[in-house]
């Protein structure tokens, strides 16, 4: 990959995920901590990006417009929601996190016999003329970036309902099995969703683990399953064994055909 091809993506990665390490950046563009490191000194030197200690960080601290964000590992994406939703029985009550693939998930259930409660605006456009979907979208302050409800008012709402299952979205996921997300604000919103859920899975593409992030949601013993797109890493793996996790690897199509 040629440096310039490799500093837009770079970049991208940075405004779509926050915070990053080097060795991520490595395994993403697949090139050497070295050459990361002296891509993020000519990034800074010009101004696009802060350095921070083992990695770097978006000029404006924002995350990327929900379309852009969507934009992100379509493929990848549709497949964990594809089998996201073979988890969901008939009848369940279903909390669905913000995030592109979650929105994704909603699409997928609709014309399901089930109820969905979500502080995810996406989610709710993706469910709100569906005849058949109970739908609950929880109130509190709009973030318009993000298409979602955040602040006390969303986390007392949570409070009040009981699910079957959450449909957890993240930033990335530490090697310890740590889940991250890039905005404060919408940490309180998930931690209350964890809370009233019977059952947690975590929704994770392969960019995302380990991924960036660094406000801290949960442990790997506050979720149990994991559905993302390609086989875990063997530290991952055995992370996620010894806190009980399943994992589940949804394949895309494409991946699946050349195979």
């Amino acid at each position: 990959m040629r440096a310039n091809l490799r500093h837009e993506r770079l970049l991208d990665l940075l405004e779509t995920s926050g915070p990053v390490d080097v060795a991520t950046l490595a395994r993403v563009l697949d090139v050497s901590d070295a050459t990361i490191r002296r891509d993020l000194s000519a990034l800074a030197h010009a101004g696009q990006l802060r350095r921070l200690r083992g990695g770097a960080a978006p000029t404006l601290d924002r995350e990327a417009p929900f379309e852009r964000v969507a934009t992100q590992n379509p493929l990848e994406k549709r497949a964990i929601a594809e089998h996201a939703v073979t988890l969901v029985p008939d009848d369940a009550v279903v909390v669905l996190d913000i995030g592109t693939t979650t929105s994704l998930v909603a699409r997928l259930l609709r014309g399901r016999r089930v109820t969905v409660i979500t502080s995810s605006l996406a989610v709710y456009d993706e469910l709100r003329d569906d005849p058949v979907v109970d739908l609950m979208l929880l109130g509190g302050l709009v973030r318009t970036n993000y298409h979602s409800m955040v602040g006390f008012l969303t986390e007392q709402a949570i409070a009040q309902v009981q699910a079957d299952v959450l449909f957890l979205g993240t930033s990335g996921v530490r090697r310890d099995g740590s889940v991250f997300d890039t905005t404060a604000v919408e940490v309180p919103v998930k931690k209350a969703m964890l809370q009233v859920a019977d059952r947690v899975v975590l929704l994770a593409d392969h960019t995302k683990l380990p991924g960036g992030g660094y406000a801290r949601v949960c442990g790997p013993d506050q979720y149990d399953v994991l559905v993302t797109d390609r086989p875990v890493d063997d530290e991952t793996a055995r992370v996620m064994k010894d806190a009980a996790v399943d994992v589940h690897v949804a394949r895309p199509y494409d991946t699946q055909e050349d195979s």
